[in-house]
């Protein structure tokens, strides 16, 4: 079996992160075929993902993801491709919910 384990920190505290995982949720199910759950707790939330081959879990703090997958025999094979596929996703995610910058702030020059 293959294993896939991907963290990635950001700054969007838990709120802004359920949205993320959320959507990363949506899109596994109408992609990839996976069946979601999604558990919220207190100060972390899990999102369960699974179909034939595949199982595994997204955990949801306010400052990082950790998603950890196991990979069946077969699919174990295209361990790259599908890392790099949930890689592009979640960061191409996180990127579109980055907090803007403030825009009456200007740059002091050294």
């Amino acid at each position: 079996m293959a294993d896939i384990q991907i963290q990635r920190k950001h700054q969007l505290g838990l709120a802004g992160a359920r949205k993320v995982a959320w959507k990363w949720a949506e899109q596994a199910e109408a992609e990839f075929d996976m069946s979601c759950t999604y558990e919220e707790g207190g100060d972390c939330d899990e999102v369960q993902f699974s179909r034939t081959g595949v199982k595994g879990s997204l955990k949801v703090t306010e400052d990082h993801f950790e998603l950890d997958a196991q990979l069946g025999f077969l699919l174990g094979a295209f361990k790259d491709r599908i890392e790099g596929e949930i890689v592009k996703n979640l960061d191409e995610l996180l990127a579109a919910k980055k907090p803007a910058s403030k825009s009456g702030a200007k740059k002091k020059k050294a």
